[in-house]
């Protein structure tokens, strides 16, 4: 699949060069929980093989078809498009001018892991692994196909929840990831290099590590071999039970060579149970941007600068956004958290693990050493609008009009090379704003719209953004621009 392999991985400051290959998700499960696995004997090595024998069942194969096609592309202009040409073989030409081209796009096929994590065919994996499919093709254990549709994606997180329809599926077990120890056996199940039904073995090396491969992220760390293909794949206790999504590679040489990085149950529980509900994530915004501790007593004294801030561990708060929760609640930029609703805060991976099993309106009770000395405060979370508001995808429906591409004629007649064109007006928000039939949308939000799935991905981003509105720019029948502000809330 889109493999996000990271290389030349600096330890100390956890910066990622490039990355190969990302893995995927999953949330709550149906299946009834296992019996408990043979216990090991101290300074024995463990039975693997029962947790083998739970979980690769659950584990698919899935196939990624992205269909060729055709696309238009602005091409540079050529430098010599004013040389003589008595023939008229090579065109029109004018210095300066770009043109454009249809181009036909190559086919794309590639391959990943999921997770069973419902009897009734609800699967997770990684968003880049099903981003852009025209077709996801389902493989089980037992060899049985499936085609897959997509229920929800989450970039934040690089997590997609699809479904296909059929009963009785092996689905796997979950359990916590706040109760497994570093030290602790775990298996890697997933299909690397399209071989079928893959399990290596290792220990949890360590817990809430950052990559700053996603915004939202709290990795857990281990020695399982990982490879190419994993992506989606379940990493599971000795029980069996999911405790992480397989998701980051370390790795020189875009195979295994060191640690593999697993997103914990408790992100993917919160994330897919919102993309069931609400077809899109629901965060509960504290913010801040912030770093580390160490890390901002490491770069201060790197300036040869001596802090104190009462404390080596937590999270320094770089600055606080306007009209968010924090500002609210009166944190200030130099403030360090410590601790939210009781779990002590250590690092910024563990304050966003917390945060990102919330929704807006939720409140959260966190502790923090504000010129060093201690206090607690109450934040009721926000969303992204700076609201407690519930934020759903808003589709083309919610403009109220019927809408297609201008067609060859209409850009000649107007000199224009693209736009959308207002077929038929109904109720919505293009008729509250006075938007007529006939006028030609080129721009939304400074960004040009060709098709219609460009304009639908303007209103979808402009309805979660802090600023929901639709700056919209485009040209009459007659040749006179105009522009046009439609509020998308209520």
């Amino acid at each position: 699949m889109n493999k996000k392999t990271i290389c030349n991985f600096a330890v100390a400051a956890l910066c990622v060069t490039s990355l190969t290959f990302s893995v995927a998700a999953f949330t709550e499960a149906k299946a009834a929980k296992a019996p408990n696995a043979p216990a090991a004997v101290a300074g024995q090595p463990v039975d693997l093989t029962y947790a083998a024998d739970k979980a690769l069942p659950c584990v698919v194969h899935i196939k990624y078809l992205q269909n060729s096609k055709v696309q238009e592309v602005e091409m540079q202009s050529d430098p010599f498009g004013d040389f003589f040409d008595p023939f008229g073989m090579f065109g029109q030409r004018g210095q300066g001018q770009n043109q454009r081209r249809k181009v036909q796009t190559p086919k794309k096929e590639g391959a990943g892991s999921g997770v069973i994590i419902s009897e009734d065919g609800y699967i997770v994996t990684n968003n880049h692994v099903v981003e852009g499919a025209d077709e996801l093709t389902i493989t089980l254990n037992d060899n049985r196909e499936y085609s897959a549709r997509i229920i929800g994606t989450d970039k934040n997180t690089d997590l997609a929840l699809i479904k296909v329809n059929a009963k009785n599926l092996p689905a796997i077990t979950i359990a916590s990831s706040d109760d497994i120890k570093v030290g602790e056996w775990v298996l890697a199940i997933g299909h690397p290099f399209n071989l079928r039904a893959t399990v290596t073995a290792g220990i949890v090396s360590a817990k809430a590590r950052r990559l700053y491969a996603n915004s939202v992220e709290s990795f857990i760390q281990t020695d399982a071999a990982i490879n190419a293909g994993n992506s989606g794949g379940a990493l599971v206790n000795v029980k069996g039970e999911l405790v992480g999504i397989n998701a980051m590679l370390y790795s020189q040489t875009g195979n295994f060579t060191g640690y593999g990085f697993a997103i914990p149950t408790t992100i993917m529980n919160k994330v897919v149970a919102d993309l069931k509900e609400y077809g899109q994530v629901q965060r509960g915004l504290l913010g801040i941007s912030g770093k580390d501790v160490r890390d901002y007593l490491d770069e201060q004294k790197a300036q040869q600068k001596e802090v104190d801030l009462g404390t080596n561990e937590g999270v320094y708060v770089i600055s606080v956004a306007e009209g968010l929760a924090a500002e609210e609640a009166g944190i200030e930029d130099g403030d360090v958290i410590t601790n939210i609703d009781g779990q002590k805060v250590t690092k910024m991976a563990e304050l966003q693990e917390i945060l990102a099993t919330k929704r807006p309106g939720d409140k959260v009770k966190v502790t923090l050493l504000h010129k060093k000395k201690s206090k607690t405060v109450e934040v009721t979370l926000k969303n992204e609008q700076g609201n407690t508001k519930i934020v759903k995808d808003a589709d083309l429906d919610v403009l109220g009009a019927q809408i297609r591409e201008i067609n060859d004629a209409e850009k000649a007649d107007l000199d224009i090379k693209y736009g959308l064109k207002i077929t038929k007006i109904n109720s919505g928000k293009f008729k509250e704003r006075g938007i007529p039939v006939g006028f030609i949308i080129q721009t939304v939000n400074e960004t040009p719209v060709k098709e219609l799935s460009d304009l639908s991905d303007a209103v979808k981003a402009a309805n979660k953004s802090k600023d929901p509105v639709l700056y919209i720019k485009g040209i009459y029948p007659s040749g006179k621009k105009e522009y046009f502000t439609v509020p998308l809330g209520e």
